[in-house]
């Protein structure tokens, strides 16, 4: 199959409309250069915008002891310090002016009683740090980068996929892509390419994630030659839904446990009270008399439990599970209902109110809510410099959830989205900063943009052998069973084992009919992508001996302390064999890591 191609010419190529994407366009073309921005979806359709409970920044409003310092730690901690840690400095010193500024730009936040923006409590930080618009934070977030986009008249390319980037031998010079509605092939040429493309969910059958989330960023750094670096640590989200079976996986914010909510097992009984991290120790309640105190408001009281970090508790709910103490669809109970009035949480949480009441038949309001682990975010990533974003290949820069470093071994909650500021901003900048450098969009030869589109087509010629819809399933059981909460050694041999095959499989998927409106080729492009991530995060899960924050292994429970302390590189090799290579940590100044490892919350 041979079609003509349309070419548009940018300075800055942005790949996602995101957060991070649209954030980036907006610095990109506020600096003065040519900006595109393509998604896969609809614009003001990205997943950001399901995400619920805020965003956190050191604003301080509602606790005065917060400050940049407690940020950086609370971070750090979290990430079990194996996070870039200049990344992690730059989030925290820079997250309250990204926050303020998107006030400034529209953003309508909740209020304290003298008008500040409130502040909510969540997972892993010692304050109420996270700035929120009741539960639909992101969705705001979204309305208010988007409507700024229009204003600065940057050009988007909707519902288009890019396939592959263009290089030269030293550098990223465009991108290959098609309409999704017609199947027509469009070619980009860019001086500077950002790629803001999202996470890896759909390597899980239950996940939080949407169905864009199918790995093109990560594929796609990947294939042009860029590391990743940190695949194995996968974040499975401690609440989604487990009822009724059609909404498996939909995330339940952390925000009701942060507006009062508590977790419970069969027998009624609060178990995060049960195993509490010596990390965390002087901070968090170990009785209900003292945690009932801290959701009243008395800053004297240590935290709540079930306010630990999310790979804790995603662990604590599985052990609750497997010992027989869950709830009857096998996750365990989140109650608000006896902790707060309806009114106070149909105004806090309208949202989960909804969300529970017409999928499921429940009012949250007057009984519980089953929950349960979902693969919810990929920490790992393309490898990035911290302060401009770039990849390891000049030209291509990266930001938000495709972007690895930040987050370390596991994200706090809430991080997410000031990182999409935060760093969206730096890639635009970066990547703009480096195109203004360029006098004209280097020249890729015609004959690579024919080879890939020959290539993307190439399914539609396949004898029909294979489909993509079925190997796409088995990948993912694959990935549940094998490289989910709880990994050991056997199984996560057995999963590469498996993807090995999968990847045989996927070269013999063939497609029936032609390009326009099939989901069936959009499904063998996606499934291309998906098995570069799942086989990157389990040779990288394989590799890791010890557990660390979103990476648990059975066979070695215990984290390795210093020694385990390295980031796992992934690169294409000889004949486009994988390569995973252990990389030390960039040695943290002296001052920083005595503020990471500070007990007491820093001045």
């Amino acid at each position: 199959m041979s079609l003509p191609y349309e070419t548009h010419e940018y300075d800055v190529l942005v790949i996602g409309a995101g957060g991070a994407g649209l954030r980036a366009a907006v610095e990109a073309a506020e600096s003065g250069v040519k900006t595109g921005l393509v998604c896969k979806s609809l614009l003001g359709k990205a997943h950001t915008v399901m995400a619920e409970g805020g965003m956190a920044a050191a604003l301080a409003n509602v606790d005065t002891r917060d400050n940049w310092k407690v940020h950086f730690r609370d971070t750090m901690r979290g990430g079990k310090f194996l996070n870039n840690w200049r990344m992690a400095q730059i989030h925290a010193q820079e997250a309250p002016d990204r926050v303020r500024e998107l006030e400034n730009w529209g953003a309508v936040f909740d209020r304290t009683p003298d008008g500040k923006i409130l502040q909510r409590n969540f997972g892993g930080h010692k304050y109420p740090r996270l700035a929120h618009v009741g539960d639909r934070t992101g969705l705001e977030m979204i309305r208010t980068l988007q409507d700024r986009t229009v204003e600065k008249k940057i050009n988007v390319h909707m519902e288009c996929t890019i396939y592959r980037l263009l290089k030269t031998d030293h550098a990223i010079t465009g991108a290959v892509g098609y309409w999704r509605e017609s199947g027509r092939p469009i070619v980009f040429r860019a001086k500077a390419v950002v790629l803001a493309t999202g996470g890896i969910g759909r390597c899980f059958r239950v996940t939080s994630n949407s169905w864009e989330y199918t790995g093109d960023g990560h594929a796609l750094a990947y294939l042009a030659g860029a590391d990743l670096i940190d695949m194995e640590f996968m974040q499975f989200h401690p609440t989604g839904m487990v009822w009724p079976p059609s909404v498996r996986g939909i995330l339940v914010t952390e925000g009701v446990r942060g507006e009062g909510g508590v977790l419970k097992n069969n027998k009624g009984e609060r178990f995060m009270f049960k195993s509490i991290p010596d990390l965390y120790k002087a901070d968090t309640a170990d009785n209900e008399a003292e945690a009932d105190r801290w959701l009243a408001g008395d800053k004297t009281a240590r935290r709540v439990p079930e306010l630990l970090t999310r790979d804790h508790v995603a662990r604590c709910i599985v052990r609750e599970v497997k010992e027989g103490r869950g709830s009857p669809h096998g996750g365990v109970f989140l109650d608000i209902a006896s902790r707060r009035s309806a009114d106070y949480i149909k105004k806090k949480l309208p949202s989960m109110y909804h969300q529970f009441k017409e999928l499921g038949g429940i009012d949250i309001t007057k009984e519980p809510m089953e929950v349960g682990p979902t693969a919810h975010y990929i920490m790992g990533g393309v490898r990035v410099d911290a302060e401009t974003q770039m990849a390891t290949i000049p030209g291509l820069f990266a930001a938000g959830e495709v972007a690895g470093g930040l987050h370390g071994a596991n994200r706090l909650g809430g991080n997410s989205l000031s990182d999409l500021l935060v760093f969206g901003r730096r890639a635009g900048l970066g990547a703009s900063s480096y195109a203004k450098g360029m006098k004209d969009i280097p020249q890729t030869d015609d004959g690579q943009v024919e080879r890939i589109v020959k290539e993307m087509y190439e399914p539609f010629d396949r004898p029909s052998a294979e489909n993509a819809f079925t190997v796409t399933s088995d990948l993912q059981t694959t990935m549940e069973a094998n490289v989910g909460i709880a990994r050991v050694q056997n199984e996560l041999e057995k999963a590469l084992q498996d993807i090995a095959s999968l990847k045989e499989r996927a070269k013999k998927v063939s497609v029936v009919g032609d390009c326009r409106y099939n989901p069936g080729w959009h499904q063998v492009l996606d499934l291309n992508n998906l098995l570069i991530c799942a086989e990157a995060l389990t040779m990288a899960a394989l590799s890791r001996k010890e557990s660390r924050g979103g990476h648990m292994r059975i066979d070695f429970p215990d984290s390795v302390g210093e020694e385990g302390k390295w980031n796992n590189v992934l690169r294409q090799g000889g004949e486009g064999q994988m390569v995973l290579e252990k990389q030390p940590l960039p040695e943290m100044p002296t001052e920083l890591h005595a503020l990471a490892h500070d007990e007491k919350a820093p001045q």
